[in-house]
């Protein structure tokens, strides 16, 4: 029973840290709206300090997430991944995986974006990315790829890159990422 009950503790800063991540949010956001200090938020992010009901349950109403979601506690006997989807930039990720840290998936429905001019961003790590249905325009360095369905693409996230939704429909993509894909994008 301790041995899962650390491990539940353990995933709970990696899950409070893509949370924020996800609402674009700053650690002294996250601190002005529960009062919390940006030194306990850091360390309870990085696993430094051990989560407590008193600081859970604020940090569960600023991220708008039920206590149970934000520990993420493995329902007993019942291996299905409960999909919650979250729409960021427009686009709708649909995650695989229910574990924070370590490799994650995800079904990505993206809009259409027709017209849209290429921003290159970089950052560490590497990028899956498998087409469903529709067309991913991938600008990757140099290179201005159309991908379809049926088809993979795999790169060295540190190449400057753009990733859209040519049209004419929306397109949907499996996509795995590891802890350094989560990282901020950096424009070049």
């Amino acid at each position: 029973m301790t041995s899962d009950l650390d491990d539940v503790l353990a995933g709970v800063g990696p899950r409070l840290r893509q949370l924020r991540l996800e609402r674009d949010a700053t650690l002294a956001d996250v601190a002005e709206q529960t009062g919390i200090s940006v030194s306990t938020l850091s360390r309870l992010e990085s696993g430094q300090r051990r989560p407590t009901l008193e600081l859970l349950l604020p940090l569960a109403a600023a991220h708008g997430v039920a206590l149970d979601e934000l520990v993420d506690a493995p329902e007993t006997g019942d291996p299905r991944v409960r999909a919650r989807p979250v729409v960021r930039h427009g686009r709708t990720f649909v995650p695989l995986t229910r574990r924070p840290g370590g490799l994650q998936s995800y079904k990505i429905v993206m809009p259409v974006e027709a017209g849209a001019e290429p921003s290159l961003r970089t950052h560490d790590g590497y990028e899956w990315m498998y087409v469903l249905s529709g067309q991913v325009r991938l600008v990757l360095g140099s290179r201005d790829l159309t991908i379809g369905p049926g088809e993979v693409v795999e790169f060295d996230t540190r190449t400057p890159h753009w990733v859209s939704n040519p049209g004419p429909h929306p397109t949907e993509v499996l996509a795995i990422f590891g802890p350094q894909g989560e990282r901020m994008h950096v424009r070049t």
